[in-house]
């Protein structure tokens, strides 16, 4: 299923208001109390490596629990949501059904990820999680938008990996990686093109701790779109260090902009890793530089174990900072990111409703 480009679309609405992304995913799954069997279901009862972690397996094993949640968050308000691909790479997934090799004395490298990006048996899972994640989504933005009268939006969610292309784990040799470039494209490259066939409107490159990752999925998009044909929007979200450095990289926001600026992004921003008030200072030096529309999504505070969701912020907490985000005219899209559960979104969402968006320059360039 190919949709079409929505991206005129998107800017008239983000001209006229602050749309609303939406929450945590992981930390709503929480909320449902489900177990190692609910995770495996009956297709993936003999797996020999725990998969109650690999919450993208839910698609497959509790589609019900997906669903219930991208039902919530949009009724919340989210405007878009993300689909539940964050690790649904051939990548990713070797994590949970692939031996370590280090376990026996081996160690990963780009002859172990050849292998795996190979591996008939990941890539059709991958395929299958990616096209059953966007009909999920695309199941309720339809009928919570049919029901509402405000039309809503999938964004196929593009995570970061759990390789790195940027830095060798390998102290006593710094040029060594455990994956190279084409490796890492050619997982990305499937995972984009099943995200569309399942019916996404935006393709979202997030929490980027590592640039040059990034950079790969940023390549893969363009790839695709040009054997495919077509052209949606895409959005770039990194997370940030106290430092405004892209973790990993050390790309600081500015940098961060200038090496994306030539995919010409519906929107760049920043998610995850900081609590609003953290975040804040580098939120303010993006929107200064970004010629495009700017994206936040932070986490509710910083971790703490205690704390119903896990994180120290309560909903009332999230609409003020994301208020005053509003204010200072820094947002024109708004979500959260860890801990940010349905009650969150509707806060945000209730937060940011008849504020102005952010004023973009050079907007005709999108």
């Amino acid at each position: 299923m190919i949709q079409a480009d929505p991206t005129r679309e998107l800017c008239d609405a983000l001209a006229e208001r602050i749309l609303v992304l939406d929450g945590a995913m992981g930390t709503t799954i929480r909320t449902y109390g489900l177990n190692e069997s609910d995770a495996r279901g009956e297709r993936f009862a003999d797996s020999e490596k725990d998969l109650l972690n690999n919450g993208d397996i839910l698609s497959l094993t509790r589609p019900d629990v997906i669903g219930d949640i991208h039902k919530r968050f949009y009724e919340a308000g989210s405007d878009i949501c993300e689909t539940n691909t964050f690790s649904a790479t051939s990548i990713a997934q070797s994590e949970f059904f692939v031996e370590d090799p280090r376990e026996k004395g081996g160690r990963k490298d780009p002859e172990f990820f050849q292998k795996i990006i190979e591996d008939p048996f990941l890539n059709e899972l991958a395929w299958e999680m990616n096209v059953e994640s966007a009909k999920l989504c695309r199941k309720w933005a339809d009928a919570v938008g049919s029901d509402t009268g405000r039309k809503r939006y999938v964004a196929g969610a593009i995570g970061p990996l759990t390789v790195s292309l940027t830095n060798s784990p390998d102290a006593n040799d710094p040029g060594f990686r455990v994956v190279n470039f084409d490796q890492v494209l050619d997982a990305y490259k499937l995972q984009i093109k099943a995200l569309i066939e399942g019916g996404c409107d935006i393709l979202m490159i997030e929490t980027i701790f590592d640039s040059l990752n990034a950079k790969a999925a940023a390549v893969a998009v363009q790839e695709v779109y040009a054997e495919m044909k077509l052209h949606l929007p895409l959005i770039i979200s990194a997370a940030v260090g106290l430092g405004g450095e892209t973790m990993i990289s050390a790309q600081k926001v500015e940098a961060f902009w200038n090496a994306f600026a030539h995919t010409h992004p519906l929107a760049i921003g920043l998610n995850c890793s900081l609590g609003p008030d953290l975040m804040r200072p580098h939120l303010e030096e993006l929107s200064n530089c970004a010629t495009t529309y700017i994206s936040c999504y932070p986490n509710a505070g910083l971790p703490n174990p205690l704390a119903p969701t896990g994180f120290d912020l309560e909903p009332k907490h999230m609409h003020d900072y994301m208020a005053d985000f509003a204010n200072a005219g820094l947002l024109n899209l708004a979500g959260g990111c860890c801990g940010n559960t349905p009650d969150h979104i509707a806060a945000i969402a209730q937060a940011v409703a008849n504020k102005k968006p952010r004023e973009v320059p050079g907007i005709g360039a999108v």
